[in-house]
């Protein structure tokens, strides 16, 4: 029996050792990102010195666009989001709205709103899809489509859009999201820069409780509430570190689904949009890159960091635990889908480098995360280490996590200014401390149990609960 215990303790300080030592390569990882950011960051700003949007959207080197809007049970939102993709500032482009079977009035109130006919309108099914129940155009915006179609989820709509969509770059945007004015045109930039650009991102930001009118942003506002300004520090971090850093050496492994930018014939050779998972997005990206390394051919994948588009995020933890369940799925998915890629040179850096990563880091990460803070915890009570061990792996999991969000929060305030309060701004410091007791932690429990839960083949929406926008309201005296 005592042997037992002897080979337990053994197994149990080797084990905290790898936990440390585990925490410690992640945060050098993450490190290296940040310093990679920075570096994009003032490449970026350097060429905005030489470079306005309104050249570009006046350029006739600037190329038609298709835009695509999935949505589902939208009603609340839709008709102000609609109006605002209508006004963007852009030359010339069209609207393909896909109503993917909702269950509420969204088709009825899209159609009622923008004076829609129906059309008999012929086109060539790329990719197989859903049935599609009728094509819409309005008669007051000829730029305006709406396709209704059976329910297949978010992956089915936009591979309808993508069918129907007429011009040679297609952008993705969520129905419950905003894009500013300027936006389209910032983003699509790459693209006219570099032939070899074939995707593009932008920065997804929460909207909540921000100054919204006819569907545009009047004035960013930090959330009020706790949980929405812990997911603002996130989307920071999140965004300007980790996906501009892989963005940099051309191992983005994943453009937001809210807002990313596309040559369609790419997605149309990729096979379109996965329906059999709920990580549509990530999925995507990971096919791109496995045809094009495949086939040997020169390609970008690129984060522009300015370019920003807003969505509401969950208020409630019920929802936001099941958002992050399936995002994590999402990503099983795509790990799992191409694991012929891992350590594979023959997909140089997003073989090489970003696989392993998103397997060893964001993959397990969360179970490692977990049963390490179990076993230092009873590790600690039982005395099989030291107080001074026990607070250099707090110090390292903690502390450098605080270090990364205050280092996004300030180059963001340097960079972009977003919010005009500078009281928010430290509001955000404090936030980026207190992510690091208890919420930080949450989100690795539900990862670790969607990883335990993980089951493939699932294509479920998700849902989501949607609040109206509302306009800042003047007293009048």
């Amino acid at each position: 029996m005592s042997t037992f215990i002897d080979y337990m303790v053994v197994f149990v300080n080797k084990f905290n050792w790898f936990i440390l030592y585990y925490v410690l390569l992640i945060n050098t990882v993450y490190f290296i990102l940040f310093l990679v950011s920075i570096r994009s960051l003032y490449i970026d700003r350097q060429k905005k010195k030489y470079w306005s949007y309104e050249g570009m959207v006046a350029s006739n080197y600037t190329p038609p666009l298709s835009i695509i809007v999935p949505c589902y049970n939208e009603e609340k939102t839709i008709i102000d989001n609609i109006h605002a993709l209508l006004s963007l500032e852009y030359g010339e482009f069209e609207l393909v709205i896909i109503n993917d079977g909702s269950k509420d009035q969204t088709i009825e109130k899209i159609i009622n709103q923008f004076d829609m006919k129906k059309l008999e309108m012929p086109y060539r099914k790329k990719i197989d899809t859903k049935e599609i129940k009728g094509i819409y155009l309005s008669t007051r915006y000829k730029n305006m489509l709406v396709v209704d179609k059976e329910n297949g989820g978010k992956a089915d709509a936009l591979n309808a859009g993508i069918n129907i969509a007429k011009y040679p770059i297609v952008t993705a945007i969520d129905a419950d999201s905003i894009i500013e004015r300027d936006s389209l045109a910032k983003v699509i930039r790459p693209f006219v820069e570099d032939p070899t650009v074939i995707v593009s991102g932008g920065v997804v930001r929460p909207v909540n409780d921000s100054v919204v009118d006819k569907g545009f942003i009047e004035k960013a506002r930090l959330p009020k509430k706790n949980l929405a300004r812990l997911q603002t520090v996130e989307y920071l971090r999140a965004f300007l570190f980790g996906r501009l850093g892989w963005g940099s050496i051309n191992a983005l492994m994943i453009i937001s689904g809210a807002f990313g930018v596309f040559r369609k014939s790419v997605v149309i050779d990729a096979g379109g949009y996965t329906e059999n998972t709920i990580g549509e997005d990530m999925e995507l990206i990971v096919k791109i890159h496995e045809q094009m390394r495949r086939n040997k051919r020169q390609y970008k994948i690129v984060f522009v960091p300015d370019p920003v588009c807003w969505t509401q995020v969950p208020e409630k933890l019920k929802i936001l635990k099941s958002q992050r369940k399936r995002w994590h799925k999402g990503l099983m998915d795509s790990i799992l889908n191409h694991k012929k890629m891992l350590f594979n040179p023959r997909y140089g850096v997003v073989g090489l480098l970003a696989m392993p990563y998103y397997l060893f880091v964001e993959m397990l990460g969360a179970p490692i995360e977990i049963i390490g803070y179990f076993s230092f915890f009873i590790s600690f009570w039982l005395g099989l280490i030291s107080l001074e061990f026990f607070l250099v792996f707090l110090s390292v999991s903690i502390l450098y996590g605080i270090f990364l969000s205050m280092s996004a929060i300030l180059l963001d305030e340097y960079n972009f200014s977003k919010y005009t309060k500078i009281s928010e701004y430290f509001l955000l410091m404090l936030y980026s401390v207190l992510e690091n007791f208890g919420y930080r932690q949450l989100n690795a429990w539900w990862r670790f149990t969607a990883f335990l839960g993980y089951r493939r083949k699932n294509k479920k929406w998700g849902e989501m609960t949607r609040q109206e926008f509302q306009p800042e309201k003047v007293n009048v005296k």
